[in-house]
């Protein structure tokens, strides 16, 4: 079995992370989904597992579509459906995840 790694360093992290947050500031919310996708796309492009580099194809607008139909959800189920978001997030990342050929 070859080695499980993650390449990334503190600053390209601090980087990603002011980024991503100045989008979501500046946007007033609306650019969470670029700023998620910034950060899992910088980790995702870090993380070697089994040898193997992962690759991230996840775009913010993807992610946009997704989120509103969350919040409606959301809103629908007197906020009973906020329970899965999380969930159903961390089944959207993992879905745009895969290795590099």
């Amino acid at each position: 079995m070859k080695e499980s790694t993650f390449d990334g360093g503190l600053l390209g992290l601090i980087g990603h992370g002011l980024l991503a947050a100045l989008v979501t500031i500046f946007t007033l919310g609306i650019g969470t989904p670029w700023a998620v996708c910034i950060m899992y796309g910088w980790e995702t492009k870090h993380t070697i597992i089994d040898g193997k580099r992962l690759t991230w194809d996840g775009k913010g607008i993807q992610l946009l579509g997704t989120w509103i139909k969350w919040l409606l959800l959301t809103i629908i189920t007197l906020g009973i459906y906020s329970f899965w978001i999380s969930i159903k997030l961390k089944q959207w990342i993992v879905k745009h995840q895969h290795f590099a050929e």
